[in-house]
């Protein structure tokens, strides 16, 4: 079975994308970033794969992952 890709959150045309990872098309388009990581984050859940959120200019704001993860993080981010 192919590994699914990782979802991303990126800045798109004033709004918010969620995309899965080497993918031309966008799951979703939102106005606001909120919407945004609260679908990537049920579309990452159901797929047990990582989201990956950038901010406005492109760096990474946060990574989590919701599959079986054999090092989890030690983070306190959530």
């Amino acid at each position: 079975m192919a590994k699914k890709g990782n979802i991303w959150i990126v800045p798109y045309k004033g709004g918010w994308a969620v995309k899965r990872e080497k993918a031309q098309r966008s799951i979703v388009v939102t106005p606001t970033k909120a919407e945004a990581e609260e679908k990537g984050r049920q579309v990452g859940k159901n797929n047990k794969v990582n989201v990956i959120t950038q901010r406005k200019d492109g760096t990474i704001q946060s990574h989590d992952s919701y599959g079986n993860d054999p090092n989890p993080p030690q983070d306190k981010e959530h």
